[in-house]
């Protein structure tokens, strides 16, 4: 009785890893024939711009619950009904001590009188100069803005206590108080000894206003200085890693925009 004999093709091993290879390439070819992505324009997909906002309504409702009476505010903030729809709101950051600034800037950039109110009618560009209150009530630096405001109605005067280590959180107030009182595209800040080519910003931001979450600006980046005998020494260092870390990326104080949606956040969150 005869049987029937069966051979096997052994495969040496120094094959296998290129076997391996050759598989794992044929795989890729095979993915790449039958699955083409998306293209993509290089704008915000709906689904980016969907989390972003979900993002912002999840930090409202968050601060509602921490803080009462906060989220109807922020609910009365997005309402389009009660604010006058702009297109640019510019907050110029000045001080009690500043008058020759300020007069300056009335006399070359910033509209005086009817021509203010030309610019807001006509191209939505509010110009305001930002201050809040001295530490004193009713002192004789809030009088005398509130003189000075009463002669050129130009300024927006912020529930802040004025002070030079609070510039920070004036600048919060300052986005906060703008998005309650206009419906703008952007918000600006700017110091007052800075001389702004309106036309330019304008047209510089319309280039960006069907984009989302715009932050626009000079920007810089810098070392974290942790010695305490320095002269821009960050109290809070240790959030920013490890000792040598940098700063990330923002725009320099003098002058930067943001879009409203960025501006909303800062405004729900700035407490």
């Amino acid at each position: 009785m005869k049987y029937r004999t069966s051979t096997t093709t052994i495969i040496s091993t120094k094959w296998i890893p290129f076997v391996c290879l050759f598989c794992f390439a044929l795989g890729i070819l095979f993915s790449n024939l039958t699955w083409n992505p998306p293209e993509s324009d290089g704008r915000p997909s709906t689904l980016d711009k969907t989390i972003g906002q979900l993002q912002m309504e999840l930090a409202a409702s968050r601060s509602g619950r921490e803080m009462p009476g906060l989220e109807s505010s922020a609910a009365n903030a997005s309402t389009n009904s009660r604010r006058p729809k702009v297109f640019v709101v510019i907050g110029i950051n000045t001080a009690f001590s500043s008058r020759k600034r300020r007069d300056s800037v009335r006399d070359t950039w910033m509209p005086q009188g009817e021509k203010l109110i030309q610019l807001e009618r006509e191209k939505g560009i509010i110009i305001r100069f930002m201050i809040g209150h001295s530490a004193t009530s009713n002192s004789i630096l809030d009088k005398a803005i509130d003189s000075e405001d009463a002669q050129h109605k130009d300024f927006l005067r912020l529930e802040h206590i004025e002070g030079y280590h609070e510039l920070s959180a004036k600048t919060k107030i300052f986005f906060s108080t703008a998005v309650a009182k206009w419906d703008a595209d952007f918000y600006v800040k700017v110091d007052d000894d800075v001389h702004v080519n309106l036309g330019m910003l304008a047209t510089t931001l319309s280039r960006h206003r069907s984009k989302p979450r715009v932050y626009i600006g000079c920007m810089k980046s810098g070392p974290v200085l942790s010695q305490k005998n320095v002269k821009y020494h960050e109290p809070e260092y240790w959030k920013f890693g490890e000792e040598g870390n940098k700063y990330f990326r923002h725009a320099t104080g003098q002058i930067y925009a943001i879009s409203k949606d960025l501006a909303t956040y800062i405004s729900i969150n700035q407490l």
